[in-house]
């Protein structure tokens, strides 16, 4: 959904209900109070995954120990569903939930729309004292913050270390180095040595940020995805498969990629801080010393991976702001960080959290925290998430055959323009 009238009308309604709040209706909008205490009820939209999601849902259910008069109502939604899911309940005030945990790309889109609530002042300056600052950025929309960073995270190169130490082989720096140890791990196992996802466009930004590109520069409002590098990041993606480096699907790709890394199918994926509880429930990881990370293999000009992450924000239509602005807080605390490291492998956002035993001597943390520093930074755009279905569309093709590198960039950057009215 683009900004247009719906967008501006709803802006104005929730300014009504703001202003109506003010008045005699004042600590029911804001988080009904009971001699001080939070009550009422919050509820959470959660997009966190199945291996995550009890682990969640435990945590978030701890703040009614804090809050003994409030419920919290824990609701999981498909990551795949969320965002479009978020804004027709956003946009249609029914049934829409008081806290959302959104992909660090939509942050921009739904407080664009007037979506979000601003985060309380003190919060906010919290936020841009104790956090990561590429963390903090990924809240913020025209100079105002509209979101917690809850988790932060990156890609990396999850490897196999039996299959490559079999075929005698290291984990590949660059890409050319990858096509080496394919060959000897097809040699030695008759395995693939990569699964690589076609069906998700998000595993395309490490190709294109490899070869020096971008899909845009947001600074100078122009489409970049169809220049050179983009064209060879098409390319490289054709070659991994057409080669016999990687193997893929153009459906169900993230369960398909699990399954074959899990099983020992393919010797490497391209994967994030989330997948980590979920790989050592597969059969090859049983000890977990099996696993090994690197960095996402270097293309012809660097090693590059994007910047991800999950904010929480809250419901600028919410009747119990007050409320859901502290489970925010709590479900962004240090305490519950350190927790979901713990739990989950997942990394803190707060900064003091890496200097903690927990965190400071987790081994995933060890590798994704630099990755994670070393991550290229998106455009907080509120078009941001609205350009991976397009590219989605086209890296599948591309990846598949049934397009050539050179049409694929430029359909790509035909459909971007689309959406960014008035780009270069």
């Amino acid at each position: 959904m683009r900004r247009g009238i719906a967008a501006t009308a709803l802006v104005a309604t929730l300014a009504l209900a703001a202003t109506a709040c003010g008045g005699d209706d004042k600590d029911a909008a804001e988080g009904t109070k009971a001699g001080g205490e939070l009550s009422g009820t919050v509820t959470w939209w959660d997009t966190s995954n199945d291996a995550e999601k009890a682990s969640f849902q435990k945590i978030a259910e701890g703040f009614t120990a804090k809050h003994p008069k409030v419920t919290v109502k824990y609701v999981n939604v498909p990551y795949g569903d969320a965002q479009n899911k978020v804004k027709n309940a956003f946009s249609s005030g029914s049934d829409a939930p008081d806290v959302i945990r959104a992909d660090v790309g939509w942050v921009a889109d739904f407080a664009s729309l007037g979506y979000l609530d601003e985060v309380p002042a003190d919060t906010a300056k919290k936020i841009d004292a104790e956090f990561l600052p590429q963390a903090a950025a990924s809240g913020k929309f025209e100079g105002k913050t509209y979101a917690v960073p809850q988790v932060i995270d990156s890609l990396g190169l999850f490897y196999n270390k039996k299959m490559l130490a079999d075929a005698g082989v290291q984990p590949p720096k660059t890409l050319a180095e990858l096509k080496t140890a394919a060959e000897a791990i097809k040699a030695k196992t008759g395995k693939a040595a990569l699964y690589l996802r076609g069906d998700d466009s998000y595993w395309f930004l490490p190709l294109i940020y490899g070869e020096g590109g971008d899909l845009v520069d947001a600074k100078n409002k122009t489409v970049t995805v169809d220049n050179e590098a983009g064209v060879k990041a098409f390319k490289t993606a054709r070659d991994l498969v057409s080669s016999g480096v990687a193997i893929t699907n153009a459906t169900d790709g993230y369960a398909n990629m699990q399954t074959a890394f899990k099983t020992g199918e393919a010797a490497m994926m391209i994967n994030g801080p989330w997948a980590v509880a979920d790989t050592y429930a597969g059969d090859q990881f049983k000890d977990k010393a099996n696993l090994g990370i690197a960095a996402v293999p270097a293309g012809s000009a660097k090693a590059g991976a994007p910047q991800g992450g999950h904010d929480l924000g809250v419901y600028a239509g919410s009747k119990n702001t007050a409320a859901a602005h502290a489970f925010v807080e709590y479900m962004t605390s240090q305490e519950v960080q350190v927790q979901s490291t713990k739990d989950l492998s997942l990394l803190p956002t707060r900064t003091a959290a890496y200097e903690l035993p927990d965190v400071k001597g987790n081994e995933m943390v060890q590798f994704f925290k630099p990755a994670v520093d070393k991550a290229v930074e998106r455009a907080w755009i509120p078009e941001n998430g609205s350009l991976f279905e397009p590219l989605k569309v086209e890296y599948t093709k591309a990846i598949t055959g049934s397009s050539s590198p050179e049409d694929a960039a430029k359909a790509a950057g035909v459909e971007f323009r689309k959406i960014l009215k008035g780009w270069k």
